[in-house]
């Protein structure tokens, strides 16, 4: 055993051993019961980040204990590799997408592996190669075929210079998310799955996941955002409208029906069209309208803007004219695009109505009173009873509800109607690094899907985008096919698929990578899923997550698998932080420098008073910790730390800095702390083993100095057993590691027995480290003597006797303060720890003059005597 530790030498030897054993490859052993890690797969940007490192020790330590447990334990990678950032660097670089993401993938792939991940590599998946998106296509047609997915118009958000469709989210403050261009909005053909013909069962199905936080699930409840109310009609008026006919309008608040004043419908809506046949002006207003974002966080903080139109509708209820106005707070692809508009109880209407001089007429009573003054108060919203609103007045909301749902229905103008906020999920998109959408479109025939037969069909891999739409569309070799049911010349689509369908499935795909019949092989994925331990960023808490759990729906419904969610327990794991220093230039812009060039001074309590450039020696401004980004040059390079000291330290510093969903504020100073343990712990070990392995343990002939060292050895496994298995507090049980190596290193190696003793304390330490660094552990744990490799030993047995003690020190108080220690057997009675306290000298001397008035005992802690 070399003198000094060397995580190269070491990490290299252990990994080496591991791959040529297959250590980590995993197959359906139906003897042993099975656990499914799984980090969310990275998308391929060229290099590692300490997020991804955090993300994929965290999983692979949660892997590594329950291998320890004796469980089956799968834990796949592979890639999320289709995407615009590929198409992006692609136009930059000028190379196809297909070569820049192969060889990120080639490098990704080894600094993962050079973390010592007990990955089975043998499952990788890689999303933008054909044998995987293939089966994503077999199963786009068939879900085609049966309505599930589907094609129409629709409103979207239309990037003018990445030239696609964006999803609301992307959208910021109106402009693209990656271009910062601008968004307008374009009615265009699109791919639609049937989400919402789901919502009920993913809303429900969430009561289910026990395993998962509550924070992501109530993000998710709201927003599929399940609400019920009343689609009401408000009958044309005829002279105005030209023609007869209803708007649809659907409102949560039907009790607030008599406060309406007037109607406001979507730029897209027909009465607007209508409106503006003849009239320029609103003709370029639904034109401003219809380039601005369609989210609805943008539409929420957006300067409430309208015009008027020449057109009325009638009250449902009292026959009332109310004007009909265009304006952009609604949305056409929300509910019906019209809203009724009732300025009184409505904080959008309102603010309206305020700015364009409309009615606003009360009709609940509130704790503001029956008065709507400006400005607009939260308790407009209120539910009360009803005022102004005829035959209705003195009603409670839910009596309101139900007789105006009587009142319409008896007209044929209203019926009472549960309506979620999830819309369908439109997934086409105009670029090329996707997955085809597997149509041909036929004159004769329409869209016809492609025969499994003929699938996949293939992306082309050499071409060079140049940013402008999709290349494909200009490729007749890619477009340009027969039709598959009539034999006549047809247009293979073009558009490809949203990046996340490839993500919503790839989980399953794990089970059997391989597999050429279909989609998954149903006994590997009954075997396997659902995934029993999922890890990633709760910045995934609403798209991919609610995502994949609708794909295992429709997989399930398919005969695919057999469970009805994806993912049992999910981890969100916290950011990693450091500091960002700037300095402010000419143009109101930032200029970040990274920590490293930066020289910082300190106050007394170690917190950062100033800063420096190296460089110049002039001082730059502190920005505080923030999330490590390439914008806010704070990051820290995992390959230099790897290199400088070792994956083993990188994974003790991440596992023992902050528990897992918390954030992690990068130290330097904290990682070299973690390098100095790692050395301590070889160090204790170079010298057992320098003497000469011990021979076994008698633990019937311990001394009671013995009996205390190797019950630290074994609170050490207790505390740290809960702490990874049941809390996933990963920093507590190294901190446990830490205080038994403090014991161990001052234990006496005089005899044989203490030998041994310290012989078990070190194989402890192996055992629970192994998990967190499991190259030092895998070396150690040969040097102690083990032929069998540590990744093949179990998690330490906790000896209960070892807890036991005979001896208890018990703190002794005189009115609350600390006067003194005693020591008594385990087994002493209240009374027999209470006689020996008042006798105690230092309670004698402190209670001399006083009288005892009462003695507390708290049994195995303390005594308190109180005295007056």
């Amino acid at each position: 055993m070399h003198e000094q530790y060397q995580p190269r030498e070491i990490e290299a030897a252990a990994q080496s051993f591991w791959d040529n054993q297959k250590s980590f490859e995993v197959s359906e052993d139906l003897g042993k019961e099975t656990f499914y890690c799984l980090s969310m797969f990275p998308y391929p940007s060229g290099k590692l980040h300490m997020g991804h490192v955090r993300n994929y020790t965290i999983g692979d330590v949660i892997s590594r204990y329950q291998r320890m447990l004796g469980k089956n334990v799968l834990q796949p990678m592979g890639w999320d590799a289709f995407g615009m950032p590929a198409e992006n660097a692609a136009m930059k670089n000028k190379v196809a997408p297909a070569k820049w993401t192969y060889e990120n993938i080639a490098y990704m792939k080894k600094q993962l592996c050079s973390l010592g991940l007990a990955v089975d590599w043998s499952r990788e998946v890689t999303t933008c190669k054909p044998d995987y998106y293939r089966w994503e296509q077999w199963l786009f047609t068939r879900l085609f075929e049966k309505g599930v997915i589907y094609r129409k118009n629709g409103t979207v958000n239309w990037d003018p210079v990445d030239q696609t469709v964006l999803a609301n989210e992307q959208v910021i403050d109106g402009r693209g998310w990656r271009s910062g261009a601008l968004i307008e909005k374009r009615e265009i053909p699109m791919y639609y799955f049937k989400i919402t013909a789901y919502a009920d069962e993913l809303l429900e199905s969430l009561d289910d996941l026990d395993g998962w936080p509550e924070q992501v699930k109530t993000m998710q409840r709201n927003w599929i955002g399940k609400s019920r109310g009343m689609e009401v009609q408000f009958p044309y008026d005829q002279a105005s409208i030209g023609q007869a006919g209803a708007l649809k309008v659907f409102t949560t608040r039907p009790d607030t029906l008599m406060g309406a004043t007037y109607v406001a419908v979507a730029a897209e809506h027909p009465l607007a069209t209508l409106a503006a046949q003849g009239n320029p002006e609103l003709q370029a207003f639904i034109a401003e309208c219809k380039g601005g974002s369609v989210a609805e966080a943008d539409m929420a903080t957006q300067v409430k803007k309208g015009m008027p139109t020449p057109l009325f509708v009638e009250h449902p209820l009292t026959g009332e004219k109310l004007p009909v106005w265009v304006a952009n707070y609604v949305l056409m692809h929300y509910g019906d695009g019209a809203v009724m508009a009732v300025p009184a109880h409505d904080e959008r209407d309102f603010e309206f109505a305020i700015q364009y001089n409309l009615p606003v007429k009360a009709v609940v009573r509130t704790s503001a009173g029956d008065e709507t003054p400006a400005p607009w108060q939260a308790a407009y919203n209120e539910h009360g009873t009803l005022i102004n609103s005829g035959e209705f007045d003195g009603l409670d909301f839910q009596a309101a509800f139900d007789a105006i749902a009587n009142a319409l229905a008896a007209k044929n103008l209203g019926q009472s109607r549960t309506q979620f906020r999830l819309r369908d999920w439109g997934i086409s998109r105009q670029r090329y690094w996707g997955c085809p959408i597997p149509i041909v479109h036929c004159d004769a025939c329409g869209d016809v899907p492609v025969p499994e037969d003929q699938l996949p069909v293939v992306l082309p891999e050499d071409v060079v985008p140049d940013g402008a739409g999709s290349p494909l569309a200009r490729m007749p070799e890619f477009y340009e096919c027969s039709c598959p049911k009539c034999g006549a010349p047809a247009k293979r689509e073009t558009d490809t698929m949203d990046t996340f369908v490839e993500s919503s499935w790839y989980y399953a795909r794990y089970a059997s990578p391989h597999f050429e019949g279909g989609l998954v092989e149903r006994k590997a994925a009954d075997h396997w899923l659902p995934v029993d331990q999922y890890i990633g960023g709760i910045e995934h808490a609403i798209l991919h997550l609610l995502y994949a759990r609708f794909f295992h729906k429709l997989m399930r419904d398919e005969g695919l698998v057999s469970s009805n969610e994806p993912f049992k327990n999910l981890l969100t794991q916290g950011m990693v932080i450091a500091e960002t220093y700037f300095r402010t230039l000419d143009n109101g812009g930032k200029d970040y420098f990274n920590p490293d060039d930066v020289e910082i001074e300190r106050d007394a309590k170690a917190k950062i008073i100033g800063a420096t450039l190296k460089s110049d020696g002039l001082p730059v401004e502190i920005g505080g910790t923030q999330k490590m980004s390439k914008s806010l040059n704070n990051g820290v390079d995992p390959q230099y730390m790897i290199e400088q000291y070792g994956a083993d330290t990188c994974r003790l510093f991440m596992m023992f800095a902050s528990p897992p969903d918390a954030s992690l504020e990068w130290s330097d100073a904290g990682v070299e702390g973690a390098h100095r343990f790692l050395k301590r712990v070889w160090r204790l070990a170079h010298v057992h083993v320098g003497k000469g392995l011990s021979g076994a343990l008698d633990i019937a002939s311990l001394s009671d100095d013995q009996k205390v060292i190797r019950r630290a050895i074994h609170q050490a496994i207790k505390q740290a057993s809960q702490d990874v298995g049941q809390h996933h507090k990963f920093n507590t049980a190294v901190a446990q590691v830490m205080t038994v190596m403090n014991v161990l290193e001052k234990a006496p190696q005089a005899t044989e027995q203490d030998r041994a003793l310290l012989q078990e304390g070190l194989e402890t330490v192996a055992l629970i480290l192994a998990p967190i660094t499991p190259h030092i552990s895998h070396e150690l744990w040969n040097q102690l003597g083990h032929a069998d490799p540590i990744i093949d030993a179990a998690w330490p047995t906790l000896d209960e006797s070892a807890l036991v003690q005979d001896t208890l020190q018990l703190v002794i108080q005189v009115n609350g303060k600390l006067r003194g220690q005693i020591e008594m057997p385990a087994s002493a009675s209240r009374e027999d720890v209470e006689a020996v306290a008042r006798v105690n000298e230092s309670v004698l001397r402190f209670t001399e003059g006083l009288t005892i008035r009462k003695v507390i005992v708290v049994p195995g802690k303390l005594v308190n005597i109180v005295a007056s």
